[in-house]
């Protein structure tokens, strides 16, 4: 199930024990190896073009493991965060400001699906191939490969006003565990999935003004702020291009530096800080710092879970020909249908996961 750098053994044990955690509907809908008959090789060439991305540019990794969490909590993991076109009007989710500019990676996952269509046309879905593409970029940083249950089919709608359900780097503790429980997710899952953290990099306006009310009360270091200080203009606005590393030490590789980094007062955003201030929340991070292979075992387990969030299979939605647009002819009674309940079979309320 999970190749790992320190070697964990027990990959049928594995793969039954992440089985367990996941809902009963969702072992019925989605299932590894989906792809074994009808495009063989997908995942492989997914892994390729992911592969090249990462040859050029580190930080796509990053990107594609956030873009699967903030497509998959917004209307379930359907691709929904790719459209660009709403065929029902207005903004797409990836204008939203949680979303804008920030959100990165869509090309890899352009060029990732144009492979697909040229060997296996109108078979694989977007929604698939953010997964398989965020399980090659844990592996490509962590060393951690995961098996990823697929079938999964595009939606039709796109809402950027439903964007907003996002949790922000100053969400709360509550904030954060209300969020993750409404998507099935629980306290420890959310603490796990916030160790993406460990790479990439975030913008000014997600940490700097809220890290001046931390350094008041003591909750950051006053030499890291300082320093942020110094890399971010004091006009720092949503597009202001500055970044920061979100993790100090090593912002490439996918460990468990981050959680050492909050006991110093160095988690770069409040909801970070957060997971040692909440009783509940601070002896999961103490854990993950103390042992990198528990947290890598945890880690890929609730990116499975994550996945399976209200998923469209069988006939719901489409396999979307671009990942950018809905299907010529796609059925405006459909998307009127998509508009009433936007959560698939579940009728569940999208919301919240952790942004980097």
């Amino acid at each position: 199930m999970m190749r790992m750098s320190s070697g964990l053994a027990g990959p049928v044990a594995l793969a039954a024990a992440v089985c367990l955690l996941l809902p009963a509907a969702g072992l019925a809908q989605l299932q590894v190896g989906f792809y074994n008959t009808s495009c063989p090789n997908a995942e492989a060439l997914v892994r390729q073009a992911v592969t090249a991305a990462f040859a050029n540019n580190s930080g796509v990794a990053p990107g594609l493991i956030r873009l699967h969490f903030h497509d998959c909590f917004v209307r379930g993991c359907d691709a929904s965060v790719l459209l660009t076109v709403n065929p029902a009007g207005g903004n797409t989710e990836r204008d939203a400001p949680p979303n804008n500019p920030s959100l990165r990676g869509f090309e890899v996952i352009d060029a990732a699906k144009a492979a697909v269509e040229r060997s296996c046309p109108r078979t694989v879905s977007c929604a698939d191939i953010v997964a398989f593409a965020a399980r090659d970029s844990v592996n490509l940083t962590g060393n951690t490969f995961y098996q990823v249950p697929s079938g999964r089919r595009d939606g039709r709608v796109s809402n950027a006003t439903e964007a907003f359900i996002l949790p922000g780097p100053n969400s709360t503790a509550q904030n954060l565990t209300d969020g993750f429980a409404r998507k099935g997710l629980s306290a420890e899952d959310m603490v796990v999935l916030s160790g993406s953290h460990t790479i990439g990099r975030s913008h000014c306006a997600s940490f700097l003004f809220r890290n001046r009310q931390r350094l008041a009360a003591g909750t950051i270091s006053p030499a890291y702020q300082a320093l942020l200080e110094a890399l971010c203009p004091p006009t720092t606005g949503q597009f202001t291009p500055n970044t920061s590393e979100i993790d100090l030490s090593t912002p490439t590789v996918m460990d468990n530096n981050y959680y050492k980094l909050l006991p110093l007062n160095l988690g770069l955003h409040f909801s970070d800080d957060q997971l040692i201030r909440n009783a509940t929340l601070a002896p999961f991070a103490s854990a993950f710092a103390a042992n990198e292979t528990l947290w890598k075992e945890k880690f890929a387990a609730a990116m499975i879970k994550m996945g399976n969030i209200e998923v469209k299979t069988g006939t719901q939605g489409e396999i979307r020909l671009n990942c950018s647009v809905v299907n010529p002819g796609s059925s405006a009674a459909g998307i009127e249908m998509m508009m009433a309940f936007p959560a698939g079979t579940s009728d569940a309320t999208a919301d919240e996961v952790a942004t980097s």
